[in-house]
């Protein structure tokens, strides 16, 4: 059998300074570009069913060589699965390495560092985890993908594999076995770093970032446009939601930088983009006497969006009150929710919120 020759699709460039400094908005350079139906059909036509593991047989339990991940390999790996990326389901894998170098930079792993992988695909971003001394929970809901990475790290302790679906899971368990024998303290707490399906930013996001004992730091490639909205603090946008209060009420966001769509495969539609957000624990949340009353107060706020607060609160108390409430935080009675930052919702809610 002759070995595919992949005429298509030229070398990926590869950034030989690692871990690279990303710079804010800036955009890396995109792959050449290759439509979606000319890469299946070279997948479809190829018979490479040997993907390499990470490692040969004689290589100590403890150590993983380094793999080159680039699309050649991922195709390959994909095919060796039967594998087709699901659109509906959000799936676009990375075909540039470089980039998932750039994500673990961003998140500053290091050897010994415990880290969660989200949906690692064929294990490109997991490599690079490995290679700086990291151990990897990864959890993958594909469970040919979970046996794809299981295989390929089969030669190292370092990852541990679930087959799970992580919006289901129990993640804190999970994540405690890991950490067995480490003080919750802020140089040993694990990291998350991740490329997850765009459809599932804003599940994953809401389950992480309330757990600040565990995580010192997440950091996700998301849909630029989420990405933006996420750590966006102007207010009088209509993109002012929610889960921007949620967000900067449980961390510190930074947008860290742009990926261009030439480097998924199959192509998104739009650009993705890296967010590091840098976790608060418990002592460091704004006061407030219950966050489960805070934040049904903040999503009663959003649920008239141009509605003034004294109608979309008037449940909690008479509206009499909630303009007193809004006069002493300092804004007008007629004030409607995307003119309130989060320290001015964490003022009205004290105000009105019944003991």
């Amino acid at each position: 059998m002759h070995p595919l020759v992949l005429h298509s699709l030229p070398p990926a460039p590869i950034d030989s300074s690692f871990p690279p400094t990303p710079k804010p908005y800036s955009t890396l350079s995109p792959l050449p570009h290759n439509s979606f139906a000319t890469i299946i059909r070279e997948v479809k036509t190829a018979k490479l069913h040997g993907f390499a593991a990470s490692a040969s047989p004689s290589t100590p339990k403890t150590k993983t060589q380094k793999q080159d991940d680039d699309y050649h390999t991922t195709l390959k790996a994909l095919n060796s699965k039967g594998r087709f990326p699901r659109k509906s389901l959000g799936q676009h894998y990375m075909l540039n390495g470089s980039i998932n170098e750039q994500l673990v930079g961003a998140a500053d792993v290091k050897e010994g560092d415990v880290v969660l992988e989200i949906g690692p695909g064929t294990g490109s971003l997991t490599n690079v985890l490995v290679t700086v001394g990291a151990t990897v929970l990864a959890i993958e809901k594909d469970p040919y993908m979970a046996a794809l990475v299981r295989e390929r790290f089969a030669n190292t302790i370092r990852v541990k594999v679930l087959q799970e679906d992580f919006t289901r899971c129990h993640i804190r368990s999970h994540m405690s076995l890991i950490m067995e024998g480490r003080s919750f303290v802020e140089s040993q707490r694990a990291k998350v770093v991740a490329n997850i399906p765009f459809n599932t930013s804003t599940d994953v996001v809401k389950q992480l970032l309330p757990m600040g004992d565990m995580f010192s730091e997440v950091v996700l490639l998301l849909q630029e446009e989420a990405a933006l909205r996420l750590v966006d603090p102007s207010l009088r946008s209509s993109e002012y939601r929610p889960i921007n209060i949620f967000v900067n009420f449980y961390s510190d966001p930074e947008y860290k930088f742009k990926v261009p769509r030439t480097n998924f495969f199959p192509q998104p539609k739009v650009d993705a983009a890296v967010v590091a957000f840098r976790l608060k624990q418990a002592l460091d949340y704004p006061r407030v006497s219950s966050t489960k009353s805070f934040f049904s107060m903040v999503n009663s706020a959003f649920n008239g969006k141009r509605k003034m607060l004294r109608k979309t609160l008037q449940h909690i108390c008479p509206p009499t009150e909630i303009e007193a409430a809004l006069s002493e935080v300092g804004f007008q009675t007629t004030s409607r929710p995307e003119e309130l930052a989060l320290e001015d919702f964490v003022k009205l809610h004290n105000l009105i919120s019944k003991p």
